[in-house]
C-alpha cells in the first residue's frame, strides 16, 4: 500500500496524531513542548498528513501569509520513514493544494540540515542564517 496524502481536521483523532508527530519530531528533542494556545493557532491553518492506511508518516502545515504567499511550517516524517521519498510527496502535495486555493508562492524557514532537501524541490534560499528555537535556518520559498 503506497501514501495518501490527506488533509487533517483541527481537533481531530488524525489532528492529534499529527500533533504527537510533530511534537516527537520536533518539539521532543529541543526540549519544547505544545500550548493550547500554539494549537489553538492552527485552527486555519491547512494540515495535510501522509498515510499508510491509517498510520501517520509526516505531516506538515499551511498558513496563509497574504492572498498570494503560504508558508509552509511545522514539516515533520517519522524517524523510521525518513529518507524513503514521504518528505517530497508531501511538500509536492502542498503544491498542488497551495496552487489549489490560489497561492503563487510558498515560503519556509528550514533547519539548515534541511537546506539541502528543499533545494532538490526547487526551493531557493533568501538572506542569512538566523536562528529560531535554538538552531539555524534560512528562509527559503518557491513559486508555484
Amino acid at each position: 500500500m503506497g501514501i495518501e496524502v490527506k488533509e487533517i481536521k483541527h481537533a481531530s483523532s488524525e489532528y492529534q496524531l499529527e500533533v504527537n508527530l510533530r511534537y516527537e519530531v520536533l518539539r521532543r528533542p529541543l526540549g519544547l513542548k505544545f500550548s493550547q494556545e500554539d494549537l489553538r493557532a492552527e485552527k486555519d491553518d491547512v494540515h495535510l498528513g501522509a498515510f499508510r492506511g491509517k498510520a501517520l508518516f509526516g505531516c506538515l502545515l499551511l498558513r496563509k501569509v497574504s492572498e498570494s504567499v503560504v508558508k509552509m511550517r511545522q514539516v515533520a516524517v517519522d524517524p523510521h520513514a525518513q529518507g524513503t521519498g514521504v518528505g517530497r510527496i508531501l511538500v509536492e502535495a502542498s503544491e498542488v493544494k497551495a496552487r489549489e486555493l490560489g497561492y503563487k508562492e510558498i515560503e519556509l524557514n528550514a533547519r539548515e540540515a534541511a537546506v539541502p532537501f528543499y533545494l532538490k524541490l526547487g526551493y531557493e534560499v533568501i538572506g542569512e542564517t538566523f536562528g529560531e528555537v535554538g538552531l539555524p535556518h534560512k528562509k527559503m520559498r518557491k513559486s508555484l
